[in-house]
């Protein structure tokens, strides 16, 4: 695997293909940055494991905040557009669900990471809106 930094300035080159200052968007420890789509933050953490031989990139977005009541449903909703989506997917941490994306460092490209943080920011400021409306509606939420 190429020195980690490699893949963080081709992270933040991409970020400069948006049109935004990479340095604005880095988070609290190397590795990280924040960003926005829409509604939806998108995190980003590009890290290496073990002894430093495998690395990844990891794009995740917070997108509902599960309530008391109500799990079994908005669950069962997540896993059934699961299914719907392409290269990434619903995962559940703690009381949250999260749009995440996940790839070793090996071959990454601009064009992959382009796709992964559009891929993500896009199904996330899809379905933030999605959970909270069809269930703190229901009285689910808290909001």
């Amino acid at each position: 695997m190429q020195n980690i930094q490699v893949y963080y300035d081709m992270f933040e080159n991409v970020i400069r293909s948006f049109g935004v200052d990479p340095v604005s968007c880095r988070g609290e420890q190397e590795g990280q940055w924040n960003l926005q789509k829409g509604s939806a933050p998108v995190w980003v953490d590009i890290y290496t494991v073990e002894d430093g031989t495998y690395g990844y990139i990891q794009i995740m977005s917070p997108i509902y905040e599960l309530p008391e009541g109500n799990k079994e449903q908005i669950l069962t909703e997540a896993l059934e557009i699961n299914h719907k989506l392409f290269g990434c997917g619903i995962t559940k941490f703690n009381n949250w669900l999260y749009i995440k994306g996940i790839r070793e460092l090996e071959d990454l490209s601009d064009k992959e990471i382009t796709a992964m943080v559009n891929r993500v920011g896009n199904y996330a400021d899809q379905y933030d809106d999605h959970f909270k409306n069809k269930f703190s509606l229901q009285g689910g939420g808290r909001m």
